[in-house]
């Protein structure tokens, strides 16, 4: 069950075109100018459309809105998966959602001022843009040094040097500045960070070449700090772009949060922002809209999908009295609540904070190249100062030459094979595995995943479709199976729809059914042969109740029918679980349903530690003490209710069907419906950590041989840049390997 489907849809809400909200908007639309001038300000309304993937999406769903009337445009961001909508005043989040339910589409609303800051992107701009400029420049540098090394002397020489040094340092100073400010920054605190020799080699191979410039000197290094600034650059743009694809979850799920309610306030229903709803206060949710508040049922009876914030995977009846929580949503009747909380202090919004204090100690974890720089940057600065230090006494003052020596030492130690090292097999194992249907999302995601010893699985929607299956059909009479599908066609209920779709594939017709009228909470009853006949829950139908998911169908001759239900296990989902557990892994299953769908589902899949019925804080409990007491922690799963537990646990994984909100706290996404690579996930991990420490020792190695030449005044600053080159190109190869 989605959110977007709605149940007794009316006439207006059915799909059909109606007409146009504005007829002498198209002839004239000066005229429409000139009514948006003096009415109101249009509603903006933000929808998430987690189910659009390609630009035929695009078009499909901007003109579902654009013929929605009240509806003035729509456009759809495809990176993001959202669609702003502009409209009448009048106009909410209702007919927009069913109109995409309409064409196929799930929605949901958001709160477009909670993602405003989400929108906009001004640091990786900045990156791309330097990045441009130093890949500009480095061009021209370069055609500018080969004419040198063809062998341009003295007037000549002197000119390209100069020309070169007009390019290359404006562009140094532009280009350098993200790690000339993180250098300042690291060295404010008393802190060597991986970008302080960076800066120092920038500036040194910069200031080195301007010398030798003014002195006529044979060699200049601009090509070698725009070449060091642009390649540099490229690596943090796209460490930056693998961070900005794991936003905040935590602003996903408060933009989740309906921004608007109906309230009742002396007899009238008024339509308020969340924020100005009080505790106490009436709140009317028609069916197919989401709980905007906690509160208590005071009138009405219905069915609750609460399959976002608890994982149950079928809808649970509500009446009087029933406690209700922001996020839910109704399904078959109209409900009002009185106000228990709104706002901050609701469950949905208190999901969030629990997202939020997650992701704030997941950020503690510091990657394998991070740890190496702490002690490699010291050694890199004492070295090249000793050198220095050594020479000018050496030669008795000699400052060219000692610079010279110093800034070799410098740049030959760089550590941009160490920089490279991560990253280069991050990026060949995150092709080897997006190959095997896998987005890996964070950089330090596979080094966290080599480490894990516990997979915790969700139940619905990860190790099942949560699509309820109908598995007796045949065990029912033709007639009987076509009246129960008749009955099944007048509702949006998630069996009933398993069951008018199972119906179509065994090649049923509906029977003729009149009167057809859904009763809130209970079922779908009409008039079939002058009988009444019903269809729903066994009470309901004078039908006792199985021990398992069941619909009833009584008709007046012979007992009820019971229509069984299995929810459809995910393909791959039972050689996954075989082969992390073949892996040595502690396999776990927590759930928020209910306790027979969960342990059916272990005994299917063999997983002996399993938890039902756990409620969001719950699992992210469950999570932070399988962390806290040791063990490394990969979580599966894809709902709200997975959300904090997702973000607590030291790495995890999606589906791409999962939440916005899910797929944004996870560090893998799985792109397709098959579970069965991330065995292979855990498995291609630990060889990218066993390469990442073959790069190190690599680097470590290359060092070991050139740094020596260095000290002694046998590799010129070019060379120098030549040699961190090769080292480059080692680690990038060594890397390929994983392929």
């Amino acid at each position: 069950m989605t959110l977007a489907q709605r149940i007794d849809p009316l006439p207006e809400e059915t799909g059909h075109a109606a007409p146009s909200a504005c007829p002498a908007c198209v002839a004239a639309p000066s005229a429409e100018q000139l009514a948006r001038m003096a009415a109101p300000a249009d509603a903006r309304l933000m929808l998430s459309v987690p189910m659009a993937h390609c630009a035929v999406c695009i078009s499909t769903v901007e003109q579902a809105l654009a013929d929605v009337p009240g509806v003035r445009s729509a456009r759809m961001n495809l990176t993001l998966k959202r669609v702003s909508v502009e409209a009448e005043p009048e106009i909410d989040a209702t007919p927009l959602i069913a109109a995409l339910k309409g064409v196929g589409y799930e929605a949901h609303e958001l709160d477009a001022g909670l993602l405003s800051a989400t929108e906009t992107d001004k640091q990786g701009r900045d990156l791309l843009m330097r990045l441009g400029v130093a890949g500009f420049s480095m061009m021209n540098v370069m055609l500018l040094s080969v004419a040198v090394w063809s062998g341009a002397e003295d007037a000549t020489r002197d000119m390209f040097h100069w020309i070169s040094a007009a390019i290359a340092l404006p562009t140094v100073v532009f280009a350098g500045q993200p790690f000339f400010k993180s250098a300042w920054a690291s060295l404010r605190v008393g802190r060597l960070g991986m970008d302080v020799p960076i800066s120092l080699a920038l500036i040194l191979a910069s200031a080195i070449s301007v010398f030798e410039t003014m002195n006529s000197g044979h060699h200049a290094y601009f090509d070698a700090a725009v070449m060091l600034a642009f390649f540099l650059l490229a690596g943090r743009y796209l460490d930056h772009r693998t961070r900005a694809v794991a936003r905040s979850a935590a602003e996903e799920l408060a933009a989740l949060e309906v921004p608007r309610a109906t309230v009742l306030r002396d007899g009238e229903e008024v339509t308020v922002a969340i924020s100005e709803i009080a505790v106490g206060e009436l709140v009317r949710v028609r069916p197919g809209g989401r709980m905007p508040v906690d509160g208590v049922v005071v009138e009405g009876t219905s069915e609750l999908d609460r399959s976002l914030l608890t994982g149950e995977s079928l809808p649970v009846w509500t009446g009087p009295d029933t406690v209700v929580s922001a996020g839910e949503v109704n399904l078959t009747g109209p409900l009002t609540l009185r106000v228990t909380a709104a706002g901050r202090d609701s469950s949905l919004h208190r999901m969030a904070d629990l997202v939020a204090v997650a992701e704030a100690a997941k950020t503690r974890y510091t990657s394998l190249a991070e740890r190496a720089a702490r002690a490699y940057s010291p050694l890199v600065h004492l070295l090249s100062f000793s050198a220095f230090g050594f020479w000018m006494w050496k030669t008795g003052g000699d400052l060219r030459y000692a610079v010279n020596i110093s800034a070799a030492v410098l740049i030959i130690t760089c550590p941009c094979a160490l920089g490279l090292a991560v990253p280069a097999v991050v990026t060949a194992a995150s092709g080897k595995l997006f190959r095997k249907g896998l987005l890996i999302k964070d950089g330090t995601a596979l080094e966290r995943l080599a480490e894990v010893d516990t997979v915790v699985f969700d139940k619905t929607g990860t190790l099942t479709l949560g699509v309820p299956e109908l598995t007796n059909l045949g065990d029912h009479p033709r007639q009987a199976a076509e009246v129960a599908m008749a009955l099944a066609g007048a509702s949006a209920h998630p069996l009933a729809q398993s069951l008018v779709q199972a119906g179509r594939a065994a090649g049923l017709q509906p029977a003729q059914v009149s009167d057809l009228r859904e009763v809130p909470g209970y079922g779908v009853e009409g008039q079939w042969r002058g009988r009444r006949v019903r269809l729903g829950r066994a009470g309901w139908c004078a039908a006792e109740a199985l021990p398992v998911t069941a619909t009833y169908l009584c008709t007046g001759e012979g007992s009820p029918r019971a229509f069984t239900f299995a929810d459809r296990l995910r393909p791959g989902a039972a050689e996954a679980v075989a082969a992390l557990q073949a892996q040595g892994k502690d396999i776990r299953l927590i759930s928020g349903d209910a306790e027979g769908a969960v342990a059916d589902l272990a005994g299917r899949l063999g997983i002996r530690h399993w938890t039902a019925g756990a409620l969001p804080a719950e699992k992210a409990a469950e999570v932070a003490a399988l962390t806290a007491a040791g063990h490394k922690v990969l979580m599966v799963g894809d709902g709200l209710n997975d959300t904090a537990a997702l973000t607590a646990a030291d790495v995890s994984i999606s589906p791409a069907t999962a939440l916005d909100a899910a797929r944004t706290a996870s560090d893998i996404v799985l792109l397709g419906q098959d579970m069965a690579p991330i065995a292979d996930a855990t498995r291609i991990a630990r060889q990218s950590t066993r390469r990442i420490r073959e790069n190190f020792s690599i680097s470590a190695l290359y060092n070991v041989v050139a740094v020596p030449l260095a000290l002694v005044g046998l590799a010129t600053p070019l060379a120098a840049a030549l040699a961190m080159s090769l080292s480059s190109i080692s680690v990038t190869l060594n890397a390929l390997r994983l392929k």
